[in-house]
């Protein structure tokens, strides 16, 4: 792994406890060598994950469409900055360039995100590890739906496997570092 992906929120109306996590997102990652790759937002857990990682020393990528390229909403003090024609074309930069993803709390676009990642997974798309930072439990009604889709028959279980989850940015890191992509991924095509 050289880069890492992060999908989360840009809302300002969390608790501090989640941007503090963001920024030991950042630095962790920073720490460890790695670049992040992120959706370019100065504002939310997104502008607090760059600015972790780059008070760190760390490098930062970031892709933005060309929508949401202004002044209040991207940051403004990245390594890179690539911006882009479409929201679909930002997805795609960022699954190329990154080595492994991590979806942290958000909204709407985060889970989009984050199953759309996990879907190109399943059907073959990518074979790169896919992780949930789990902050204060935010994860866990999504975690038990994933399972309630095991349990009754909607998934199988080499899919379960493709997700992992801690809730510490150093636990969920070593976690990626050791992932093994699931054997049998085919199962569901040649059934």
């Amino acid at each position: 792994m050289k880069t890492i992906c992060v999908y989360c929120g840009s809302s300002d109306k969390m608790d501090a406890s989640y941007l503090e996590a963001a920024q030991e997102m950042g630095a962790a990652i920073a720490h460890r060598g790695l670049r992040l790759a992120y959706g370019a937002g100065s504002t939310g857990l997104m502008g607090a994950l760059a600015n972790g990682a780059l008070a760190a020393g760390g490098e930062v990528i970031g892709v933005i469409p060309e929508m949401f390229a202004t002044p209040q909403l991207m940051h403004a003090r990245l390594t890179q900055l690539e911006i882009t024609d479409t929201m679909h074309t930002r997805k795609a930069r960022l699954a190329e360039i990154a080595d492994a993803f991590i979806a942290m709390p958000g909204g709407y676009g985060t889970f989009e995100e984050l199953f759309e990642m996990l879907t190109w997974a399943q059907i073959g798309l990518h074979r790169k590890p896919i992780g949930l930072l789990d902050v204060n439990g935010y994860f866990a009604p999504l975690l038990a739906l994933v399972k309630h889709a095991l349990d009754e028959g909607f998934l199988y279980n080499e899919h379960y496997a493709l997700l992992t989850h801690a809730a510490q940015p150093e636990a969920l890191l070593d976690a990626l570092a050791g992932f093994e992509f699931p054997e049998g991924m085919e199962r569901w095509v040649n059934r």
